[in-house]
């Protein structure tokens, strides 16, 4: 599949996004891993620019951090991806590819579609991240899977559910206008329409 200059420039600024949200954090004081909003761009990603367009945008910001750019934090570098948020970072790329994939099968209209659009974000832009970014807190900080779930994982719960909600509020009506193919140019992906 060719890739557009559209679903580059889209890509780019989706990457963007999921930088400056990563400057809104609020330190846990128990915790290594700080509430922040990367994971509801990880949502916007995916359900905005569909499964391609939506793993490149976010994988574009874990490559460039790997080499060194200070895109998560205001951090780069391996010792980054390597500590004990790298776990849920190295998940991103892939949540937002399935969210692209689960969502385009989707008729996102009335309550219904609304719902199965937060699950969709529910389950893989939040759960999905926890199933890589829990053991590798666990490993990294080399404590019990136990303590890592109420360091890594319970705190964040009732945040995940609102970013999920706030993701399917935007993403549904966004989607029946724009959907990822026109956002993006490329006329070859499939989106079910909610008047089909």
């Amino acid at each position: 599949m060719k890739l557009s200059l559209r679903g580059i420039v889209f890509s780019a600024l989706m990457a963007a996004i999921l930088v400056i949200f990563g400057y809104i954090s609020i330190p846990i004081g128990f915790s290594p891993v700080p509430i922040t909003l990367q994971t509801l761009a990880v949502m916007l990603a995916g359900g905005l620019l569909g499964p391609l367009y939506g793993f490149l945008s976010i994988a574009l910001v874990v490559i460039l951090t790997a080499i060194g750019f200070p895109l998560l934090h205001g951090a780069g570098g391996l010792a980054v991806l390597l500590g004990p948020t790298g776990g849920y970072v190295m998940m991103w790329p892939f949540s937002a590819l399935l969210i692209g994939l689960l969502l385009s099968r989707i008729k996102l209209k009335g309550f219904v579609g609304y719902f199965l659009a937060f699950i969709v974000f529910e389950v893989f832009g939040s759960l999905l991240i926890y199933v890589s970014g829990v053991p590798w807190l666990a490993y990294a900080y080399k404590m019990s899977l136990p303590e890592a779930m109420i360091q890594g994982f319970y705190p964040y719960i009732i945040g995940d559910l609102i970013k999920a909600l706030f993701a399917a509020i935007i993403i549904a009506p966004v989607r029946m206008v724009f959907p990822p193919q026109r956002l993006t140019g490329n006329m070859n992906s499939t989106v079910v329409r909610a008047d089909s």
